[in-house]
């Protein structure tokens, strides 16, 4: 079903796109996701010319024909679906976007992976290490192109802290921390599942916060601090039980709230971590910090654009915290965008990630993080909430081979 409204504009693309090669993109669901992803396939021919692929909004499915078709018109999809096994089945689509609740990544992502798509992700990668696995393997024996939208590491001066650790700036690493805390669901009237609050489900989400939010900051530190090889964990589930919007019934809540864990990394440094949405204050307080030999690093996600840093080996009347504002051009994605001084935002992460996953396909290398990624973060997750049932240590098992 094409609507007429895009005709123009289809036209326009052609002509724009006539000397790239297109990547035909089929998304499946439109929530928070499904919004940030079709902005970052919108935008990126804008910012990254010199790609030699384009993304063609092809097809979105969502179960609601009115409500897809809305979102269709709105972000320039030329033709709709309600059943994603539909969408899948076409011809004309190269690339499946997963953008669903937890539950349905495994079923969509095997089912693609069959029927020879590329595929990406939204994180985590599924709700449980078993599901993960099997993606993990369809995809493998598929031989098809994966990635999971762990849209940090997109974020300039958070790829900047890569370059700085990767130079050894830091020395040996002795620290890594990091929270992920907010405060959206201390009500206890917050509901859980049913399409607004599926992550208050455990049957669709998997977990709570440790797939939601420290899903993030796991794959984060590993990416720039190498593998986490054991952990130790404490959740907690706040209010017990909550109304169901599906079922209309108080029903036992099954994720954790919040959840503390420390850790050791293969290089020998300790981590600490914790997440809670019942962090009276915070919406979305994401940091991290990295204390080594010879100097640290520090971010947060409210000051995406600054990377703080500090180096003992400064002379000592200088010495001390500096704020790295992220927004040269010889600073990672920034020759893309303004001029000095002037700072982008979250959205612009994605577009980030839309761009190396179209330069991924010229190159014929990996987009990283790929579900073999995702799926050692996994691990961390699992060993997570083992070790907070068991009140125990947990290894996890994790096989960290990226750079």
């Amino acid at each position: 079903m094409v609507s007429k409204r895009l005709h123009f504009k289809q036209h326009f693309n052609t002509v724009k796109m006539s000397n790239k090669k297109q990547l035909r993109i089929g998304l499946i669901g439109t929530g928070f996701m499904g919004r940030t992803h079709s902005n970052g396939y919108n935008r990126v021919d804008n910012f990254f010319p010199e790609l030699q692929y384009s993304p063609v909004l092809k097809a979105v499915c969502s179960r609601n024909k009115e409500k897809v078709q809305a979102f269709a018109d709105q972000w320039g999809y030329e033709s709709i679906e309600t059943d994603w096994k539909a969408l899948i089945a076409r011809n004309d689509i190269d690339a499946v976007d997963i953008c669903t609740p937890n539950d349905m990544h495994a079923e969509i992502a095997i089912a693609a992976a069959k029927a020879g798509k590329m595929i990406l992700c939204e994180k985590p990668l599924a709700r449980s290490l078993a599901e993960s696995k099997g993606m993990v393997d369809a995809v493998e024996k598929a031989g098809v192109k994966n990635t999971v939208w762990y849209n940090y590491r997109r974020l300039p001066a958070v790829s900047l802290a890569k370059q700085i650790v990767d130079s050894g700036k830091l020395g040996k690493i002795f620290h890594y921390r990091a929270n992920f805390l907010q405060d959206w669901t201390i009500s206890a009237d917050v509901p859980q599942g049913g399409t607004a609050a599926w992550r208050l489900d455990a049957e669709a989400a998997g977990s709570g916060v440790t797939g939601d939010l420290l899903a993030h900051c796991i794959d984060t530190a590993m990416w720039l601090n190498g593998g986490i090889k054991d952990v130790s964990a404490v959740t907690e589930t706040f209010i017990k039980e909550r109304m169901h919007q599906v079922t209309g019934k108080m029903q036992k809540v099954g994720i954790d709230d919040a959840c503390i864990f420390h850790c050791h990394f293969d290089n020998g440094s300790l981590g600490l971590f914790e997440s809670t949405r019942y962090a009276r204050g915070h919406k979305a307080l994401y940091t991290f910090e990295i204390n080594g030999e010879h100097a640290s690093i520090r971010w947060d996600l409210h000051d995406l654009n600054r990377l703080e840093y500090f180096d003992h080996r400064d002379e000592s009347i200088v010495r001390g915290w500096r704020s790295i504002h992220v927004t040269d051009g010889d600073q990672p994605y920034m020759d893309k965008w303004w001029v000095p001084g002037l700072g982008i935002g979250y959205e612009h992460s994605f577009i980030h990630q839309a761009a190396d996953l179209l330069k991924s396909l010229e190159t014929g290398s990996d987009c990283h993080p790929t579900f073999k990624d995702a799926y050692e973060t996994q691990k961390v997750c699992e060993a997570v909430i083992d070790s907070a049932n068991s009140k125990s240590w947990k290894d996890t098992g994790v096989e960290w081979k990226e750079k």
